[in-house]
């Protein structure tokens, strides 16, 4: 296992995804600001919140490198393509089983059941996460397919 590689690469490829998202966001083809979802995870300030959740974004994208990185050493070959044939089933899992997972362990996010509480809340994303939008799932494959192929095209085998 190439620790450098998975520390590079995981941190550029994360860098880029987020860069996508984000981009998206502004470019008002999803409402979803993940740095913000995620942050607010762990804290209330709203003001701190994209920075803390880009922090955490930062290292469970090291995490899925790591995951990425023992694919290729199993498979004994790294490429773009595979790389991105992972993305793509990253990006399923989040937006199929990870977004519907996220109210329940979101302190701060109402649920499809409840709904908002007095106590101002984020919306739940909801199947495919298309409460923010219906280009949302487009742009969240968008990224992770980058992301996949930026790992499988520079990770280097050990």
């Amino acid at each position: 296992m190439s620790w450098e590689s998975i520390l590079l690469w995981g941190f550029v490829a994360t860098i880029v995804l987020t860069s996508i998202m984000v981009a998206a966001q502004q470019l008002h083809l999803t409402r979803m600001s993940l740095p913000l979802m995620l942050g607010t995870m762990l804290t209330p300030n709203r003001d701190r919140a994209p920075l803390v959740g880009f922090s955490f974004h930062l290292m469970n994208g090291w995490i899925f490198a790591l995951l990425y990185a023992m694919a290729f050493e199993s498979w004994d070959r790294a490429t773009w393509w595979l790389g991105a044939s992972i993305g793509l089933v990253h990006s399923m899992f989040v937006l199929l089983v990870g977004m519907q997972m996220l109210p329940s362990l979101h302190p701060r996010m109402a649920s499809e059941q409840h709904g908002p509480s007095p106590t101002r809340q984020l919306q739940p994303p909801g199947v495919a996460a298309l409460n923010y939008g219906r280009r949302t799932p487009i742009a969240t494959i968008a990224a992770h397919l980058v992301y996949g192929a930026i790992l499988g095209a520079f990770y280097t085998l050990s």
